[in-house]
């Protein structure tokens, strides 16, 4: 049997807890390539910290980047976080040592991805992050390397537990989101401050992971366009029950003649896909390819065992001398990615509008919808009890929800009319807007 192949973990929150026992426990079968797995050496913030483990065993490194570094590893496991800091330099001290790379961090690669893929091909060294998207799902495998024969022509997925409870929590319960936030956070699934999760910057980052390596193109994080779940009310999820879908927060990144659109935001999906039946904290991804069709992996997508699974899999490849390019193929045979404006998205969209309930409103909205060569697909208005009971015959003035469901249309479109009908003063309100993810 060759030498053991030592792993030094940078981070030792739940996740590289979670790291430590399962190398532990599945030694023997991660051994089966010949190679015994072994963790050598550990770094974390805080030394005295009681983690519940036994770490007596382990040389310590207070300094993560020192631990990179270390002739006692071969490879890195950066389980810290963060596009820059300590995450960054410490990964970067592991390439340029000529260290393998293991890490969940989606932040990192959406950033500096491309910059440090190229790092370790220089190197020859693995740069691997299965647990960067999805969690336990192992969906970069499966685009990578599962789906290698197919062009994909799409990938989109509940890619962020906190937003999927939240949203599930709301339909449920008729909860509205900041009450659902709040039992989120005490249940410890969102942080104290939620931004990056619930406005969909988690979402983003996974996404253009994704998108690299489903369309072969360099990391555009920038290129995201990205809404989060905030403005979502629960009317919206009342109407898209009776309507006949669900709300989630989807990233959704799709070949189109223009470009690759990348696009983060609250959608309406059908209830009989199989994406809307995933609720709570649960990710799912569906890979649209030629040869397969449609593809649809569910699983965990967050949590210390089902994230480690991820980590222990890519630990495992590097055992077995398993390498590919990070991206799918050399960082210089990644196309540049052309974008897609979202103001050109083309697809079906919910709106609703509260307007004021007089006679004339739904045919002024239905005119300059008309006008813009916006086809109305459906069209429910509702009047309160108090409203019908105190004016049955006539109209009561008071601000009613309108709501729209369109045939295809441009969001550029969509938004002029909207505009449009705001200037006619129809509205009492700010419009909902809600696209419409089909099959």
């Amino acid at each position: 049997m060759t030498q053991t192949l030592r792993l030094g973990i940078a981070g030792l929150g739940t996740v590289g807890a979670a790291v430590l026992g399962m190398v532990a426990r599945r030694a023997e079968a991660l051994s089966a390539s010949g190679r015994t797995v072994a963790v050598t050496a550990i770094s974390a913030r805080d030394r005295s910290r009681d983690r519940g483990l036994d770490l007596s065993g382990f040389a310590w490194f207070d300094d993560p980047v020192a631990l990179a570094r270390s002739e006692e590893i071969d490879v890195f496991v950066e389980l810290i976080g963060g596009a820059d800091g300590p995450a960054k330099d410490a990964v970067e001290a592991a390439i340029a040592a000529g260290k393998h790379v293991v890490t969940a961090n989606k932040a990192l690669l959406a950033r500096h991805g491309a910059a440090l893929a190229n790092a370790a091909e220089e190197k020859g060294v693995a740069l691997a992050y299965e647990a960067s998207v999805a969690g336990g799902i192992p969906i970069i495998k499966a685009i990578r390397e599962g789906l290698a024969g197919n062009a994909v022509s799409r990938v989109y997925g509940i890619l962020n537990g906190t937003c999927n409870y939240i949203l599930s929590r709301m339909e449920a319960e008729g909860l509205t989101f900041e009450a659902c936030l709040k039992d989120a956070q005490a249940l410890g699934y969102a942080e104290a401050d939620p931004t990056f999760d619930v406005e969909g910057f988690d979402t983003a980052h996974k996404l253009a992971i994704l998108t690299s390596l489903a369309f072969g193109v360099e990391i555009d994080a920038d290129g995201v366009s990205v809404e989060g779940i905030s403005g979502v009310k629960p009317l919206d999820l009342t109407m898209a029950d009776e309507l006949g879908y669900r709300i989630k927060l989807l990233g959704v990144a799709q070949a189109t003649e223009a470009g690759i659109e990348q696009r983060v935001h609250p959608t309406m999906v059908a209830k009989a896909s199989a994406i809307a039946q995933v609720m709570g904290v649960t990710n799912a991804v569906t890979v649209d390819a030629d040869a397969v069709g449609e593809l649809t992996l569910i699983g965990p997508g967050a949590g210390g065992n089902a994230t480690a699974s991820a980590v222990v899999a890519d630990i495992a490849d590097i055992a077995a001398g398993v390498r590919r390019p990070t991206f799918g193929r050399p960082v210089a045979g990644l196309a540049a990615p052309r974008r897609v404006e979202m103001q050109r998205h083309e697809g079906g969209y919910y709106i609703r509008l509260t307007v004021h309930d007089r006679t004339g409103v739904a045919a002024g909205v239905a005119t300059r919808m008309a006008e813009a060569g916006i086809s109305i697909e459906s069209i429910v208005q509702r009047r309160s009890a108090k409203a019908a009971s105190t004016d049955p015959q006539g109209r009561s003035g008071q601000p009613v929800p309108l709501v729209l469901i369109t045939y295809a249309a441009t969001e550029g479109t969509v938004r002029e009319a909207l505009a449009a009908i705001d200037r006619d003063g129809l509205l009492a309100e700010a419009p909902q807007l809600i696209r419409i993810e089909r099959e």
